[in-house]
């Protein structure tokens, strides 16, 4: 699958941009960066900080299939509303915790706070479901710890056949 082919789902996760008062700037640097990825943006949004609604589109969209990844930006963190890493668990059906480590040490490479991230990734049928943190900066680091191995990804998940060669490719 080319990388132009993924189809990209962004969430942001806020009460304050939900309500408009302040701009989804997490949202706006992952979109400038899949785009540059040659990924196709097939939704965004912007969710508050609840539970129910962010079960209720990660389900809908990997269940009917809208999205080859989503990913979501906000509440990651440890503020007493940051729900996005357990909501998320309980949605996902596999854990990918490469993906996890990655972004992990590519954000420790920037800053020390970074090791406060519960940022979660993993499967739901087909759709790859990656959590990024709210800040822009750090969504876009972790982003990139990745974004080279998503479309390879994109592929193995949906059963494309992929060669032992491709399996064994250096990431540029």
């Amino acid at each position: 699958m080319a990388a132009s082919k993924i189809r990209v789902v962004i969430i942001t996760l806020s009460m304050r941009v939900s309500k408009g008062e302040r701009s989804d700037l997490g949202g706006d640097a992952l979109t400038s960066r899949i785009q540059k990825a040659e990924m196709q943006l097939a939704e965004r949004l912007v969710l508050p900080d609840e539970k129910k609604t962010l079960t209720a589109h990660l389900e809908r969209i990997c269940d009917q299939g809208l999205a080859d990844v989503i990913l979501t930006t906000g509440g990651t963190g440890l503020s007493p509303t940051d729900i996005t890493p357990e909501t998320t668990l309980a949605v996902l059906e596999k854990r990918l915790p490469g993906f996890e480590t990655a972004m992990h040490l590519a954000g420790m490479q920037k800053t020390p706070y970074a090791i406060l991230s519960r940022a979660v990734a993993g499967t739901r049928g087909k759709t790859i479901v990656v959590n990024l943190p709210g800040n822009p900066k750090g969504a876009l680091e972790n982003l990139e710890a990745i974004v080279q191995t998503l479309p390879h990804a994109v592929r193995v998940l949906q059963a494309e056949q992929v060669s032992d060669q491709e399996h064994r490719a250096p990431v540029n």
